[in-house]
């Protein structure tokens, strides 16, 4: 099969913006065209003004969400010497991820022999009533935050990044500048980057509870979403899944609803096909669905009927939200999904406040 890649080469021209993980590049072409370019220092080393750089270009020509940037594959006449590992064994770790593509890093798993918490994760069977909230996308990461912290200020909170999205952790400028308000990030399945790496989602949710110590987990996927207007062709499906890996370890799965009356798009619209769809056929276990209150009349109507199907699968919470808005504009990090800031989406991220708010809760209910 031809064009799967769309290669360029370049020359970097300027280093614009860093945060953890990720450096920003300005690339000049061998047309004399400029490209703006992501390298990941931890795969590719450090690029200088001068380098020479590989690019894969094929999302950014496209115009994909990959955040507007070329990806640098390699800087080829300076490459970055060894990890100072010995990785010719399995002491440094024998985690693969991304497996079997040219840029697969080996990582040490959480729970592998040679991990320091090799040993508790071996007889870790259960989450003992954790609160996590599963969300579809990346962007309600610092909703759900938002709205934990209104209630719980100090609550130990882990975030697991699954592989729907971004694959590397380093790519989310959002995570990057949540370090502080995160006990840890473990990147599960086929996602790296993390604090912690961990092969499954269910070895992760077991390290966020006893490694990690975490009083609430959140579970999304990483930036970008895979949809194709299909019911079944979106990564948000595995927000189901999650729910079924959450009460199989004995977790207490709150789902966050994908609601808005701003994104133009029908299926998206009132309560998003993408949640109706992950929690009512995909979902086998029970989990708390959160609607906040306060919303517009129409969409409250809309939203209600089109939970109706998932009642008698899931459990359907009213949740207030007095000072949910103000929580949301302390956010430490500016909210935005699919563009839309908080005043543009204010029922998307009053949604994931509020299932954020709910998981808090839980904490002091005794059933966590």
């Amino acid at each position: 099969m031809r064009g799967m890649v769309r290669w360029r080469v370049g020359t970097v021209a300027g280093v614009r913006r860093r945060w953890v993980g990720a450096v920003e590049l300005d690339v000049t072409l061998v047309d004399g065209t400029s490209m703006r370019a992501l390298a990941y220092p931890e795969l590719v080393g450090v690029p200088e003004v001068g380098d020479r750089v590989l690019l894969n270009a094929g999302a950014l020509l496209m115009g994909l969400g990959t955040g507007g940037y070329a990806l640098v594959v390699a800087v080829p006449d300076r490459l970055p010497p060894d990890p100072p590992q010995a990785l010719d064994s399995r002491d440094a770790g024998h985690l693969v991820k991304a497996r079997y593509t040219p840029l697969q890093p080996i990582l040490l798993g959480v729970d592998e022999e040679a991990s320091p918490h090799h040993e508790v994760l071996a007889s870790a069977e259960d989450l003992g009533g954790l609160p996590v909230v599963t969300a579809d996308l990346h962007s309600a990461l610092p909703a759900i935050l938002a709205g934990i912290r209104a209630d719980a200020p100090q609550a130990r909170v882990a975030y697991l990044l699954t592989d729907g999205g971004a694959l590397p952790a380093w790519f989310s400028r959002t995570l990057s500048a949540l370090r502080d308000e995160l006990v840890g990030t473990i990147s599960v399945g086929q996602a790296f980057g993390g604090d912690l790496e961990a092969s499954t989602l269910h070895s992760g949710l077991l390290a966020a509870r006893h490694v990690l110590h975490a009083d609430v987990a959140v579970v999304a996927q990483g930036p970008g979403n895979l949809g194709t207007g299909t019911r079944w062709g979106f990564s948000g499906v595995a927000m189901g899944e999650a729910v079924n890996a959450i009460a199989t370890l004995g977790g207490r799965p709150v789902g966050s609803l994908r609601i808005s009356d701003a994104d133009p798009r029908p299926r998206h619209r009132g309560v998003s096909h993408h949640s109706l769809t992950a929690y009512g056929r995909v979902a086998l276990a029970r989990a708390e669905l959160v609607v906040p209150d306060g919303l517009d009349p129409a969409l409250a109507a809309e939203v209600d009927a089109a939970l109706v199907p998932l009642a008698d699968r899931h459990t359907v919470l009213r949740v207030d939200t007095a000072g949910l808005d103000a929580a949301l504009r302390r956010s430490p990090v500016p909210l935005s999904t699919m563009g839309r800031g908080l005043d543009a989406d204010h029922a998307y991220f009053l949604a994931a406040a509020a299932a954020g708010r709910h998981a808090a809760r839980l904490l002091g209910s005794g059933t966590a």
